[in-house]
Parts: structure tokens; sequence; C-alpha cells
């Protein structure tokens, strides 16, 4: 989730209200990226007047690449490379496929290991004071 989640991990729920007034985001949108990111397991969540939401594992185990995944469907959306394994027609004679494919193995090869917590170490301190 965000900055003020991985300050509190391992203190118990947090609420989207508390998220969205930390972070100064609209709690519509926070609660349309917490459902994607509970349906993946990402993140567990309690209903009720103590509810709210916490991290479903340690913030060193859950990459950004996880995150993207769980709230975009996958990195990048390109017709040459469907996540179903289909193809463009173009392929054989497609003179940037290869480069696309270049950019998505990079692409994926960082956000996979770039961690919650690695975010929290580089940016943390500006986030929330």
């Amino acid at each position: 989730m965000c900055s003020s989640d991985l300050r509190r991990y391992g203190e118990g729920l947090i609420s989207l209200n508390e998220v969205a007034e930390a972070e100064g985001l609209p709690l519509s949108y926070l609660e349309q990226i917490a459902s994607a990111l509970r349906r993946s397991g990402l993140i567990h969540s309690a209903r009720g007047v103590h509810g709210g939401y916490q991290l479903a594992r340690k913030p060193e185990e859950i990459t950004v690449g996880d995150i993207f995944r769980a709230v975009e469907g996958s990195l990048m959306t390109l017709d040459c490379m469907g996540a179903d394994g289909s193809t463009c027609a173009r392929e054989p004679i497609c003179a940037t496929r290869a480069i696309w494919l270049t950019v998505f193995d990079r692409l994926s090869d960082t956000l996979d290991h770039l961690s919650l917590a690695d975010v929290l170490v580089e940016h943390g301190a500006s986030a929330l004071g």
C-alpha cells in the first residue's frame, strides 16, 4: 500500500481513511487499489469498528512488480506480448518487437527486485513527514 502502511507494519490494521488522509489521496481511489491488492493476496482486511488493512507479508517480501501486476494486470500491454502467450500477426516482420521484449525484461527485472522496504528506505523520509 502506501508508506504509512510500511511505517506501521506489524502494528496492526490501518484504515483506508487514515491512509487517504496521510497520503493526500482520494478514499475512492484507495478503495479500488485495496480491493485489487486484497484479491491478489498482498494485503489482508478485517471489517468492523476496529477493522482495516495490513500487509499479508513483510515489506521485504512484496515487490513493486507484485503490486503493479495486482493493480494493472500486467507490466506492459502490447498486442505482440499478450499475457496469454498470443502474438501479433506482424511478429515475423516486426522491427521493434525485440526492443519491446528487452524493455519488458528490464522493467520486470527492476520492479521484481525492488521491494516495498526498498521504497520506504529510499523515499520514506519525505512521505508523511
